[in-house]
């Protein structure tokens, strides 16, 4: 097992760490020499990381995917946390354990598996519940689903985020349909469970998240119901109406057509699903973003992209005390001043005209001459 970990570093202490290159970019600095600007992680963070001296000796010995080991300083810089690489060197794949820079659900992926298809067994509806038993009796796709993650960083981005994701919407579907009773809750979750399957062919996820080819250029919805097509077709008498409701729930749940959706939802489930899928991936988004940065000062977050908005620190907020406002001062104990005398205005002679208030002096020629006409006696 590696030591430390990207989310035990402390600041200002020099360390040497095993991490993984997500992303590598070669600057220039004001003087014309290259730096590295650099994302690593392991399973435990993320670390921007810079590298400014010595570059050209080690900036064309490695790549994005590849593991380095560096030694360095973690500081706070502009109230973020940054990696100041002293030096790097490409580690060799025998030199690491795989287990060791990847991002994991904090679940057991046969264990969130084996509830899956519990809760498929638990489908009342035969043609739903075949339907899906087909699906995942596939051993391509059973062993795909256990690992893929639910997005490349917006929510759910680790190994088995997507399992994680869907076990959540399920119990999420479960709570809602006991509230509103016209729901057909084997409906809801067949949709839950098959809505994002096409994700694990649209991201690749060996190492470091991405998009396959196939994602960039289809997307996971259009892929989505490409692999499921064949499966309605292995199961006899699937009620072609019911099909077509669950194909929709597919290309709908991202809930706007500028959201990626070819068709908006236009039925109770659907719409549903589509709001507790937003929900689920923007508090797990939530989660995710008040856990970087663990070092960085302050009650509120920097700007969270994926949420547009900074988030407050709750707990950070509700345990800091405000201090105390300072006492007035006390006033010396003298006597008072007198007060000066009042003096009644004097009165103006009733034979005097008011003084007419003095003009701003023009500034411009113009001015000059307008003055001298509207004073010119007449």
């Amino acid at each position: 097992m590696k030591s430390p970990y990207a989310g035990n570093l402390v600041p200002n202490e020099v360390v040497t760490v095993h991490l993984l290159v997500l992303s590598k970019e070669i600057r220039q600095k004001k003087t014309g020499e290259p730096y590295l600007s650099l994302h690593l992680a392991d399973r435990t963070g993320e670390l921007e990381a810079k590298m400014w001296d010595n570059v050209a000796d080690v900036m064309h010995t490695f790549n994005r995917d590849d593991f380095v080991k560096v030694k360095g300083l973690l500081q706070i810089y502009q109230n973020r946390s940054q990696f100041t690489i002293h030096r790097l060197r490409r580690l060799e794949e025998h030199e690491v354990d795989f287990g060791d820079f990847f991002p994991c659900s904090d679940r057991d992926p046969d264990e969130m598996f084996t509830e899956l298809r519990t809760i498929i067994a638990g489908l009342s509806n035969p043609h739903l519940r075949t339907l899906l038993q087909t699906v995942f009796d596939d051993p391509r796709i059973a062993a795909l689903y256990k690992i893929a993650p639910a997005a490349k960083n917006i929510h759910h981005a680790c190994r088995g985020g997507l399992l994680e994701h869907v076990l959540s919407l399920c119990s999420l579907s479960r709570l809602t349909a006991t509230h509103y009773k016209e729901i057909d809750v084997d409906l809801l979750l067949a949709g839950a469970i098959l809505h994002d399957i096409g994700k694990i062919e649209e991201l690749s996820y060996d190492r470091s998240f991405g998009y396959s080819a196939e994602g960039q250029l289809l997307g996971h919805i259009v892929i989505g119901l490409r692999m499921v097509a064949p499966k309605f077709e292995a199961v006899p008498g699937f009620p072609p109406k019911l099909r077509m409701l669950l194909e929709h729930m597919i290309v709908s749940h991202h809930g706007e057509l500028e959201f990626g959706s070819p068709k908006v939802p236009v039925f109770a489930e659907a719409l549903l699903l589509h709001h507790l899928d937003n929900l689920d991936s923007k508090m797990d988004a939530i989660r995710h973003a008040l856990k970087r940065d663990p070092h960085a000062e302050g009650e509120f977050t920097g700007w969270v992209a994926s949420l547009e908005r900074i988030l407050l620190r709750k707990e950070r907020f509700l345990s800091e005390t405000p201090a105390s406002p300072a006492p007035p001062p006390v006033p010396a104990q003298t006597a008072p001043a007198p007060p000066p005398p009042q003096t009644a205005p004097e009165p103006r002679p009733a034979s005097e005209p008011p003084k007419p208030q003095s003009k701003p002096v023009p500034v411009t020629l113009f001015g000059e001459k307008l003055q001298a006409v509207l004073e010119r006696p007449k």
